[in-house]
């Protein structure tokens, strides 16, 4: 017998890892972990290292904050490693509230926002180890009106809808 994640195995627990983010439950987001785990928000190098830093990450800046309500979730495309998981996906949101891992110091906008998000997911035994989350932060300000993007080469929503075109003719 082998303690081997299966693909099956790995979306189960990241599942419920997730479940448990979006109903805001921290001791079941926390019981979902490793005994060491790490989360790191590339953008804006929010997140935690060991229990501690993990637990104050989503007790100050994730849980009941994690995205306004109207979140959905396009998956694009999973790929399965022996200990991780990688998603690709298009999340759309309106900015209704704080989101202090993805916008630290921003007040809420409520405009709407559709960006292109890549997540690591690592596994140890069965428990997630960590997660390494990017997205690209230029299309995000761009999208809030809080970057003149005029100037710059910098997409807005049609990256992810671009994606999206994309993938479904695929």
């Amino acid at each position: 017998m082998t303690d081997a994640l299966t693909p099956d195995d790995m979306d189960a627990l990241f599942g419920a890892h997730m479940q448990a983010e979006m109903d805001s439950d921290l001791v079941t987001t926390l019981s979902t972990m490793a005994a060491e785990p790490h989360i790191f928000n590339g953008p804006t190098v929010i997140g935690g290292e060991g229990p501690d830093g993990v637990r104050t990450f989503y007790a100050d800046s994730l849980i009941g904050q994690f995205f306004p309500p109207d979140v959905t979730f396009t998956t694009v495309s999973r790929t399965h490693g022996t200990e991780r998981l990688v998603d690709e996906l298009v999340i759309t949101f309106t900015h209704t509230h704080a989101i202090d891992w993805m916008l630290p110091g921003i007040e809420p906008t409520d405009l709407p926002v559709s960006v292109i998000f890549v997540v690591i997911v690592g596994f140890e035994g069965h428990k997630v180890a960590y997660e390494h989350i990017y997205w690209d932060q230029a299309s995000v300000l761009h999208q809030l009106g809080l970057l003149d993007a005029e100037r710059l080469p910098v997409a807005g929503a049609e990256a992810a809808s671009t994606l999206l075109a994309m993938t479904s003719r695929s």
